[in-house]
């Protein structure tokens, strides 16, 4: 035997369309990432909700890898010489980051907001997921050459642990991590 019912089932948040799009991001986003992330969703109605992450503690090997990788050597010497930014700094850059993205999206029309998350940003993003809504994550950052090649970065590890579907742009161009 059933329950009766009393009129209609209203909506909830789960019912709601996705319309958020998570962009993650390691520095400013540029013009050009502003257009290429935008251009995805020109048909369609989205909010964005960008994430910086406080880079605090940087893996030193890595980091120097990653530069020389890039031919970088300044900042590869920067890196073994211990010139890293304070946590404090860190936050500061990344607070900045935050605005001038946030800057760059309104410039280009679009709506958004953010906040700047701790150094590892995965669980951020599965927070704003499980708050649900969210129709993409898109990750713009720079070549890393091991986390890239040993599918440890930040896309990548969404992508294994999320269940919405992931861009990885990297950062200044068009091409797809």
């Amino acid at each position: 035997m059933t329950a009766p019912t009393s009129g209609p089932a209203v909506p909830g948040p789960a019912d709601a369309p996705a319309r958020t799009v998570v962009v993650l991001t390691e520095d400013t986003l540029t013009s050009a990432d502003v257009e290429h992330i935008t251009a995805l969703h020109r048909e369609v109605d989205v909010d964005y909700r960008v994430l910086v992450p406080a880079d605090t503690e940087r893996n030193l090997l890595v980091s120097v890898v990653d530069h020389l990788g890039l031919g970088e050597l300044r900042e590869a010497l920067d890196v073994v010489l211990g010139r890293e930014p304070e946590p404090a700094e860190a936050k500061a850059e990344a607070v900045d980051q935050l605005a001038g993205s946030l800057q760059a999206l309104a410039a280009a029309g679009a709506t958004a907001d953010g906040e700047v998350v701790a150094d590892d940003p995965v669980p951020a993003l599965a927070a704003a997921v499980a708050r649900g809504g969210v129709r993409e994550i898109v990750v713009v950052t720079y070549p890393h050459a091991v986390e890239d090649t040993f599918h440890r970065d930040w896309a990548s590890r969404a992508r294994d642990e999320l269940q919405v579907p992931v861009l990885h742009l990297y950062a200044g161009t068009s091409e797809v991590g």
